[in-house]
């Protein structure tokens, strides 16, 4: 049996939270829509947020982490993960540009005294006036070579006017922010100093990851530095919003997030998930909680995200040499075709596949002819969408729902590549030649 139906691909992910910078002088939260555009449609608030946990047993081995995958996990394991990765992590103190005070936001009290007294006339472009406050934050990051780059989370250095870099021993250095990725949350900043004081880290392969894995994260949480937490992979196959704006609004997604029960809090956001062979298997970035209270701190409700290492591998390089990275974009709008949807057109329920809802203007799936849905139905008293092109494979890789072709996308193609789709069309199978573009 396939999963529930997702009517209108709306998925209400409350209290989603980038797990980033705790901050000094406290930064607006921004809201974000976020869909999977190919577009899944998602609500999100960013924010910062997380916790520490810690695993002790009395017994110890001789073997270093980097032997210790699969034998037996003592304390000592993860004292020498500790002690092997620690001096690779930073602490990431960032002053942002701020936002001028915007007072319609805020109602005026009239004057106790005279409350039948003339208003308070503010010209409308007062706020305009106001000088910007600059906004502190802070995150965490991890030396990645001895040239000074340094890979955290794009959240983290957003709009920076400078970035300071605190290392183990509390030595500071100025960094330059040398690439930004928003589609994948990715930054790389760099720092010039003594290549004998930087210690990269080792960049595992996220596609070996099990659910059940024991792991541990290294960062810097409420400004603590060097704090280190611990646990599992809690699910693979995630989808995450990113900050990077997809056409018609909403956001692009970012595929393959490793959900861990690894407390993270703010000023996590940027550290490595490791596990236990020292290896960094992702970049923590955000949390899932259950919604705060007016003027609280966001923390951890034992889910945390986290960009997979292959998605690190693919990005960092791109943004060392160019700055910024072009994502291969189709260009729909569409959802996974579950049991109800199948049975609306007329397919077996056994069909799996992606129904294309929308093909957006100028996108290479309308240059290719592809079709979108056209008739708007009711299932169990919702209202859906069905009739367009159902995507069963992409260059023979089977799509059995979104994720799926997201997942393709984003580390199978590349821009200006010419893909093969095989589609759904009216009960019949077709196949579309599609030419992959830049993301707008």
């Amino acid at each position: 049996m396939k999963r529930t139906p997702r009517l209108l691909t709306l998925l209400a992910l409350f209290g989603l939270l980038l797990a980033a910078c705790g901050n000094a002088t406290t930064a607006p939260a921004a809201e974000n829509e976020a869909t999977a555009v190919i577009t899944e449609t998602t609500e999100t608030t960013e924010n910062d947020g997380i916790v520490n946990t810690a695993a002790q047993t009395s017994a110890a081995v001789d073997e270093t982490a980097q032997d210790v995958a699969t034998d037996i996990v003592t304390t000592q394991t993860y004292i020498d993960l500790y002690n092997q990765l620690n001096n690779s992590v930073v602490n990431i103190q960032v002053l942002a540009e701020g936002t001028g005070l915007d007072l319609s936001q805020f109602q005026i009290i009239p004057d106790p005294d005279d409350p039948d007294g003339d208003p308070i006339e503010i010209p409308d472009d007062f706020h305009q006036e106001l000088e910007q406050i600059p906004q502190q934050g802070q995150g965490s990051g991890f030396v990645y070579d001895k040239e000074g780059h340094i890979i955290t989370n794009n959240h983290v250095v957003a709009n920076a006017i400078r970035v300071t870099v605190i290392f183990s021993d509390d030595t500071e250095a100025e960094a330059e922010v040398i690439g930004t990725d928003p589609g994948s949350d990715l930054a790389v900043i760099k720092v010039d100093v003594d290549p004998d004081r930087l210690q990269p880290v080792t960049i595992g392969n996220s596609d070996e990851l099990q659910v059940g894995q024991l792991v541990a994260a290294i960062g810097n949480p409420f400004g603590l530095a060097g704090s280190m937490t611990t646990g599992i992979i809690s699910g693979l196959g995630r989808s995450l919003p990113s900050e990077a704006t997809a056409p018609g609004g909403g956001s692009f997604t970012i595929p393959e997030i490793i959900q861990t029960d690894t407390a993270i809090n703010p000023g996590n956001s940027g550290g490595p998930l490791l596990n236990l062979s020292g290896e960094v298997i992702g970049v923590n970035t955000a949390i899932q909680t259950n919604g705060l209270a007016l003027g609280s701190t966001p923390s951890f409700g034992g889910i945390s995200y986290v960009v997979p290492s292959n998605i690190v591998t693919q990005v960092v390089p791109q943004l060392i040499e160019n700055g910024e990275i072009a994502y291969p974009w189709l260009g729909i709008s569409g959802t996974t075709l579950d049991d109800d949807l199948a049975r609306a057109m007329n397919l077996p329920v056994e069909q799996n596949g992606v129904l294309v809802y929308l093909v957006l203007e100028d996108s290479p799936a309308e240059a290719a002819g592809l079709q979108g849905s056209n008739e708007q139905i009711q299932i169990n008293g919702l209202n859906a969408i069905i009739g367009g092109d159902i995507i069963t494979k992409m260059n023979d890789e089977t799509i059995n729902d979104f994720d799926d072709l997201l997942t393709y996308i984003v580390r199978q193609t590349s821009v200006g590549q010419t893909v093969t789709l095989e589609i759904i069309r009216d009960g019949e199978p077709q196949t579309v030649e599609v030419t992959l573009q830049a993301r707008p």
